[in-house]
């Protein structure tokens, strides 16, 4: 069964003007399945990603209302679903301040948060010369919409001229059904469609169309920039690029089932010790689709099923290694999640029918026929606890060890309290920690690294089974440890870190946390 969610707006006389203001109209419905179907590729991995599923659905038409819905969370992590409808542009885009949010006016800023879903309804969403920008954030949705004429120079500027942009520190990112288009190339003021820099993994781009641009994107920013990595592209169009599509400088890449048409200069262009591997794609009226370009800093391919129909290709040089005209695989690439390959020779009609905004959402099903995805499974839903068996929560039996979360070097902190995060680590069952609503998340954090690999979360008396949904997260890379439902002993993959977090993301009423335990074994 669902929850309603509840949308509390802080700074709520600052936002309710600056929403009057702008003609922003803010409805805050039962949450409900907006998005449709589930992420691919490496966004499944590193605990999933989910987006705002199981938080409050807000409609917005302006990007002022985007912004405010963000500041109106309880807490920068509180699941939340924005439908977009209309355009948004420099007009109606204003910033907007508060505790769950940290946003700048003239570009979409998601900074500092997760749980979020932004996906076009109705009759569709534009972000006209507007950017969206992603940093040191996680758990990311962007689906059916449509990204255009993002400049860097000239007038106006967002988004340091790129359609959607990672950056720092960010995990879990699924863009689906996307249309980023430019209007020319670096001398007519437009930069890369889709950028990922500065530690950005796990994100997978689906479904999408990226056209008439110089660049189409790139993972690393430069050739020392090397920490970003396990992307997934498929089932995407890139017409009419100069270069880039995309730039891959380290990590690992799965690129398949795209259509590649008019690459005038390069395209998949795998550099700096990238790996990426290229499965029944189809290159079309192209030149120099695949290889190492415009640096002696070598790149790796793994290649098998793809068409490349009147594709010609340079002659190797000291910077210039193209992988034709008969490709090869130079490396092998392990892909950790399953997926279905449709033929190379049917991709150009599968994409047509699925990739970009406002086709129906649908996708392939593996045999070339287009189909329409189910809604998303509600994630409040009975399911499976990954964490089971445990311990009954009322009558919790810690692991084996020593309680690290009490002692010389120990330490914690909170968002969205409403209490003392010492009552955590304190070992009295009598004193807790609380949010001041019902999710928000604590942590223990320690000097020097602590080898971590199973915590216990124990509720104070009088709420046993108020948790509901969480997250354990490495405090010191922001990966995912493990997810699930409901208070108890939970093991996590044994890390060596500075700071563990527990993340509340649903519950039933006010959690209260007694004690967070945390065991080397």
């Amino acid at each position: 069964m669902r929850r309603p969610g509840a949308l509390r707006l802080n700074a709520a006389l600052a936002t309710l003007a600056v929403a009057a203001a702008t003609g922003v109209v803010l409805t805050m419905p039962e949450a409900s399945a907006a998005v449709t179907g589930s992420a691919t590729g490496y966004a499944t991995q590193n605990g999933g990603t989910t987006g705002g599923a199981g938080g409050t659905t807000v409609r917005a038409t302006t990007g002022t209302a985007i912004h405010a819905a963000l500041c109106g969370r309880a807490s920068s992590s509180t699941p939340i679903t924005i439908e977009v409808q209309g355009t948004i542009n420099h007009g109606n885009t204003a910033k907007v301040s508060g505790e769950s949010c940290n946003t700048a006016a003239g570009v979409i800023e998601l900074k500092q948060i997760s749980n979020v879903t932004i996906v076009g309804v109705g009759s569709g969403a534009v972000f006209d010369q507007l950017g969206i920008h992603i940093r040191q954030s996680s758990n990311i949705i962007i689906q059916n919409v449509t990204v255009k004429n993002v400049k860097k120079s000239g007038s106006p500027t967002s988004n340091g001229g790129d359609a959607i942009s990672m950056e720092s520190d960010v995990r879990n990112v699924w863009v689906d059904h996307t249309t980023l288009e430019a209007s020319g190339g670096e001398s007519e003021g437009y930069d890369g469609l889709f950028d990922m820099k500065d530690n950005t993994q796990y994100v997978t781009l689906s479904y999408s169309t990226l056209r008439n641009s110089g660049r189409g994107g790139l993972i690393g920013s430069s050739e020392s920039d090397v920490s970003n990595g396990y992307v997934t592209f498929h089932h995407n169009l890139y017409e009419n690029l100069d270069s880039r599509a995309p730039l891959l400088r380290g990590g690992i890449a799965h690129i398949y089932n795209n259509h590649y048409v008019k690459l005038n200069e390069s395209g998949i262009n795998s550099r700096a010790g990238a790996r990426a591997k290229v499965d029944n794609n189809y290159f079309e009226d192209s030149k120099d689709v695949l290889g190492t370009f415009y640096t002696d800093a070598a790149g790796y391919w793994q290649v098998s099923g793809n068409t490349f129909d009147n594709v010609t290709w340079s002659a190797p040089g000291s910077d210039n290694k193209p992988a034709g005209p008969n490709p090869t695989s130079n490396t092998t690439v392990s892909i950790p999640y399953s997926y279905k390959l449709d033929g190379a020779s049917c991709v150009p009609g599968i994409v047509a029918e699925t990739a970009g905004a406002n086709k129906g959402l649908k996708v392939s099903d593996g045999n070339c026929s287009p189909q329409t995805p189910t809604p998303t499974p509600d994630p409040t839903d009975p399911t499976p606890d990954p964490t089971d068996p445990t311990p009954d929560p009322t009558d919790p039996t810690p692991p084996a060890g020593t309680n690290l979360s009490i002692g010389a070097g120990a330490d914690g902190s909170s968002k969205a309290s409403g209490s003392s995060y010492g009552n955590v680590r304190d070992g009295d069952m009598s004193t807790f920690w609380s949010p001041a609503g019902s999710t928000g998340s604590i942590s223990i954090k320690w000097g020097a690294a602590t080898s971590v690999s199973k915590i216990n979360i124990r509720e104070a008396s009088g709420s046993t089974g108020s948790i509901g949904s969480w997250r354990v997260v490495n405090g010191d890379t922001g990966a995912v440890l493990a997810s699930g439902s409901g208070a108890g002993v939970i093991a996590v993959p044994k890390t060596s870190l500075k700071k563990i977090t527990f993340e509340i993301t649903g519950s039933t009423g006010t959690p209260k946390v007694a004690e967070f335990e945390t065991y080397a074994g």
